[in-house]
């Protein structure tokens, strides 16, 4: 059978035009948001040794991350499957700034596998980091910049999901619970498996088996803190963590969730986790969260948090915008009409040169109108 060698890999797209103008619209308005909220921009490499792209990041980012021999050294590579642990590598040693840093990033990973069945494996990310502040205040300040962002892109029904690794954590290390253990009951939290908790949960001292059990049910309103407060244990990494989240419920002005089993990027995040999603897509527009640890192996553990923003995610939600229609130009030598194609484009039109022999399929170029001579001036009139 003849290989269709036209064909790409499973979940693996390219970007057409259209949606191509859209991800670069998007892509030139934010990053002068971060710009002007002081975010320096960054532009990390695709690929790097393994040891610096999973730094911090546990197994979960190891397994989608593809990985070569460099020729050159006989070292591991991988192609990043993440900027952050990029950013937070450049801010430790390249910056290696003693305050706050705020920086911005937007490129293209590549994963292993989907993250899900509508997903590609070739995500472009857009996204802002705080490094050098432990406070609370700079997830404020985190969210508010990524309600700011969705609004600059036309999305207004966005919702945000809350959540805080370190609630299980502390259940976790209170409860004595081993790091074997400790990695089932996170899957099976994940998957909110409720079955399967109860039984790895059996053999549990009390307070640590019902407060496992009641992760799954707090998910909801911010009324779910409430609940939480009242119900799991007194512990004072417990307590920080819900006045965290409740003081994330009241500063970005979107319709919030709480759901304390989301435990999403628990290899990787340190704090609070939050996602952004949209009303008809299975998958987040954004994810982000407090990662304090990511810089710890490069000998500078500085607290850090923020979110990225997956831009053919996000277009999938906007509606399309129809374009005006180009303009057709002769193909001629002419200075008058030179000047008057070079008007047009530097005022934004798209002007487009009517190569000789293609008459049949200029429709394709999807021009509405053409420059046509009057006299000793060019003018423009619509193709009828």
């Amino acid at each position: 059978m003849r290989t269709r060698n036209w064909l790409l890999p499973e979940h693996i797209e390219d970007v057409l035009p259209s949606e191509a103008r859209r991800i670069e619209l998007l892509r030139g308005r934010l990053l002068e948001a971060y710009r002007v909220h002081g975010y320096q921009l960054v532009i990390p490499p695709m690929l790097e040794y393994v040891e610096s792209l999973l730094t911090g990041t546990g197994k979960d980012l190891d397994l989608r991350t593809f990985k070569l021999v460099d020729q050159l050294s006989g070292r591991m590579m991988g192609l990043r499957a993440d900027i952050t642990p990029q950013v937070a590598r450049i801010d430790a040693h390249l910056l290696n700034r003693e305050g706050v840093t705020r920086l911005a990033y937007c490129g293209s990973v590549l994963h292993t596998r989907p993250a899900g069945l509508t997903s590609t494996r070739e995500p472009i990310l857009i996204g802002a980091e705080i490094y050098g502040h432990a406070g609370i205040e700079s997830d404020v300040e985190i969210q508010r910049l990524l309600a700011h962002s969705l609004k600059l892109c036309g999305v207004g029904n966005a919702r945000l999901d809350l959540g805080h690794v370190g609630i299980f954590r502390a259940i976790a290390t209170h409860g004595a619970i081993d790091a074997g253990l400790e990695s089932e009951l996170f899957e099976v939290l994940q998957a909110k498996d409720v079955a399967m908790l109860g039984a790895l949960t059996a053999a549990l001292d009390e307070v640590t088996r019902e407060a496992l059990r009641l992760l799954p049910d707090l998910y909801g309103g911010v009324e779910v803190l409430a609940r939480a407060e009242r119900e799991l244990p007194q512990y004072p990494q417990i307590q920080r963590a819900l006045a965290d989240l409740r003081a994330l419920t009241v500063t970005n002005g979107m319709p919030i969730t709480v759901d304390l089993a989301d435990l999403r990027g628990y290899h990787y995040h340190s704090g609070v986790v939050f996602a952004a999603y949209c009303p008809g897509l299975p998958n987040a527009i954004a994810l982000g969260g407090r990662y304090d640890e990511v810089g710890m192996a490069f000998g500078r553990a500085r607290p850090a948090t923020g979110f990225s923003i997956y831009m053919r995610e996000m277009v999938r939600v906007l509606p399309v915008a129809s374009d005006r229609g180009g303009i057709l130009a002769p193909c001629a030598v002419d200075a008058v009409l030179d000047r008057e194609i070079a008007r047009l484009r530097e005022a934004g039109e798209v002007v487009i040169s009517d190569l000789p022999g293609h008459g049949a399929t200029v429709g394709e170029l999807g021009c509405d109108r053409h420059l046509v001579s009057s006299g000793d001036k060019w003018e423009v009139e619509a193709i009828r």
